[in-house]
């Protein structure tokens, strides 16, 4: 089997929307170098990108609006298209640096798409909230709608997409919508409770492709048990059921229980869990293809390194050990730049990833939303949505 694909280079620092705002990309050089400390890149060549073309971003995106982008460093803040604010605030050749994320996502999928790796990961993507005519979210250009896009027209007509991050992925819902070749899943906190106020469970899809929009809005402070026993709940019957031939996944970190903008209570060990559940069913149902991007995580120091670095790991089968120690020579780097920064001292928050499945007799308010979820959503792939067989 061909050997997995980590796409990186220092050049996608430069997607830095500046000042204090949350999305700093320290927390990727952070994430590339406690991997390298780890062992865990020891001997993988990691793949350059290049920026997108135009024509491969028209694929997501209006040519109006990639004239806004290329315009809006010299024509200051009143650009529209959502850019120029708090969110998305304009900085130096931002077109350049946000074309470079979407043509790193796309490198991943050209490798599988050709046959040169099963698997692909770019932390550096998952910029899932950008629309086809305006900025959203911290996200410029979407890279997961562009490299979908890219696969429907290279040899793939059945992607599944699922996003683990704390916020729902409406950008890529919104793109394939009305589109049957393209299952869309995302698990998010409740849209009553945070930004962007989409991903209900009766967002199933438009006319033609319904059933292939699913959301599982999970409440406030759910932990590790409860937010695996609702994926476990709802997707692999989904998966099975769909059959697609690869599988994207949006992995952000935002869900971590010290993530400063939002309110899920997972550990850097349920996201450990999700990642090697992830690997399970793209072996199991895409024939091993998988490609996995970044996306959202705040916590720059303590969260966002670590939880990375086990996506990469267990894109590579070089699974890392949840009692393995933060090496030395990283956490020297880390107070040498943060003096005062409470660091962790390993690799495990010590959560439970332990879950009781669903139908065992719960009934909290994660099960509502799985009740909830396969009843908007099962019938429409013949599956029971009362059963927990299916």
């Amino acid at each position: 089997m061909s050997a997995p694909a980590v796409v990186w280079d220092s050049a996608l620092l430069a997607y830095d929307l500046g000042g204090e705002h949350p999305f700093n990309p320290v927390r990727l050089d952070l994430a590339i170098r406690l991997a390298t400390a780890l062992g865990v890149l020891d001997d993988v060549p990691l793949l350059v990108p290049e920026p997108a073309t135009e024509a491969e971003l028209y694929r997501a995106h209006t040519a109006e609006y990639l004239e806004a982008v290329k315009q809006a460093p010299m024509a200051g803040w009143d650009v529209g298209h959502g850019l120029g604010t708090d969110d998305n605030p304009v900085f130096t050749d931002m077109h350049e640096a946000a074309s470079l994320v979407v043509g790193s996502t796309l490198l991943g999928a050209r490798h599988i798409a050709e046959g040169r790796a099963r698997r692909a990961v770019n932390i550096a993507g998952g910029l899932h909230h950008a629309m086809r005519d305006h900025a959203s979210g911290f996200c410029v250009y979407n890279d997961c709608t562009v490299a979908i896009s890219w696969l429907l027209d290279h040899g793939f007509d059945r992607i599944a997409y699922l996003d683990t991050d704390v916020h729902h992925g409406d950008g890529v819902q919104a793109a394939f919508y009305g589109d049957p070749r393209v299952l869309t899943v995302s698990l998010h906190q409740h849209p009553f409770t945070l930004w962007p106020g989409t991903g209900y469970s009766a967002e199933v899809g438009a006319e033609g492709a319904e059933g292939t929009a699913v959301n599982i809005p999970l409440p406030p402070r759910t932990k590790d048990a409860g937010w695996l026993r609702a994926f476990h709940a709802v997707v692999p019957s989904l998966l099975a059921a769909f059959r697609p031939q690869v599988l994207v996944t949006q992995c952000g970190v935002d869900s971590h229980e010290e993530d400063p903008l939002a309110d899920l209570s997972l550990t850097v060990d349920g996201h450990r869990a999700i990642y090697r559940t992830l690997r399970t069913l793209a072996d199991e149902h895409a024939d091993g293809r998988w490609l996995a991007v970044g996306g959202g995580g705040y916590q720059l120091i303590r969260v966002v390194p670590r939880s990375w670095t086990h996506l990469i790991a267990t894109v590579l089968d070089r699974d890392v050990a949840p009692q393995t120690p933060l090496p030395a020579s990283w956490t020297g780097l880390v107070r040498g730049a943060a003096p005062h920064a409470e660091l962790p001292l390993g690799m495990s928050d010590g959560g439970d990833t332990g879950f009781q499945p669903w139908g065992d007799g719960l009934d909290d308010a994660v099960d509502v939303a799985v009740r909830d979820t396969r009843r908007a959503v099962f019938p429409l792939h013949g599956l029971d949505p009362d059963d927990p067989r299916d």
